[in-house]
């Protein structure tokens, strides 16, 4: 079945002829890279778009994963902190930062002579509240994975079976998914969180995220990670150096790490409507 999955996905791009990929260097796009170089060679370029809500570890990343398969890359600067729809963060804030991505690679795509950019979406997503994906798809953007029905946990599969090092590298979505809905992100904000976010991953931790709200930061690791976390980590050394990053309060939360767990408050919302006052 997964060796089904890689000849489609293979299909696909040799059908392509030339693609340009929309490379963030998470674990699927990397693999939507790998592929495509593999059929296309240098038909193929990954693009990584960068910006204040991009972490420059994982910009180096990207640029080491994509000098590891061998693919032409490079880096394009995107403005999505100058939309105020998108600063405001609503809830489809998402869309308005694929929008810009969008809107930068497409014309780009087309001058090179691309006919095609494609993007890491996943069968998974598709099931997710992904207001990004739809904001894709209206300025013609391919999802070979989703296309194909590969699932989180085969992109995992496929790129261990292809020997890619990073195969259980962590997701590491965007900065400003680290912030309750109605926040307004600042490229300050966005610089704390990320240092935050660094001093933790220095500490040798990888399955990470520190939320932001208002002056707190609340950690979220790993359930099975906080005791240990607890136990052996300098807290007021930590503190002091969050303290120093510009929060006030932090916090660690109990329920531990779950990814896309600022989306639990659309939930509770679409299950408990506002009654109508009569």
């Amino acid at each position: 079945m997964l060796v089904e999955k890689l000849e489609n996905l293979k299909t696909i791009f040799a059908e392509m002829d030339r693609a340009l990929i929309a490379y963030s260097g998470g674990i699927d796009s990397t693999l939507v890279a790998k592929i495509a170089y593999d059929v296309l060679g240098d038909r193929a370029l990954a693009i990584t778009a960068e910006s204040p809500s991009l972490l420059p570890e994982d910009l180096e990343d990207a640029r080491i994963q994509a000098a590891t398969i061998g693919i032409a890359h490079e880096v394009v600067q995107t403005h999505e902190m100058d939309n105020p729809n998108y600063t405001a963060n609503p809830v489809n804030r998402c869309y308005f930062c694929k929008s810009e991505l969008h809107d930068t690679l497409k014309p780009l795509a087309l001058k090179r002579g691309y006919p095609y950019v494609v993007d890491g979406v996943n069968a998974d997503d598709l099931m997710d509240y992904r207001p990004g994906i739809q904001a894709a798809k209206e300025r013609g953007a391919r999802s070979p994975l989703a296309e194909a029905g590969v699932s989180k946990l085969e992109v995992r599969e496929l790129s261990k079976f292809l020997g890619l090092s990073w195969w259980d590298k962590p997701a590491q979505p965007c900065l400003s998914s680290r912030f309750p809905y109605g926040e307004e992100i600042t490229i300050a904000k966005l610089q704390r969180v990320g240092r935050a976010e660094r001093y933790l991953r220095n500490l040798g931790l990888t399955t990470l995220r520190v939320r932001s709200a208002g002056d707190t930061a609340r950690i979220e690791l790993p359930s099975e990670q906080i005791q240990e976390f607890i136990l052996n980590t300098n807290l007021s050394t930590l503190v002091s150096a969050f303290q120093s990053y510009g929060f006030v309060y932090i916090t660690l939360d109990l329920e531990g790490f779950r990814s896309g767990k600022l989306n639990q408050v659309l939930q509770l919302a679409s299950a408990n409507p506002p009654s109508i006052q009569s």
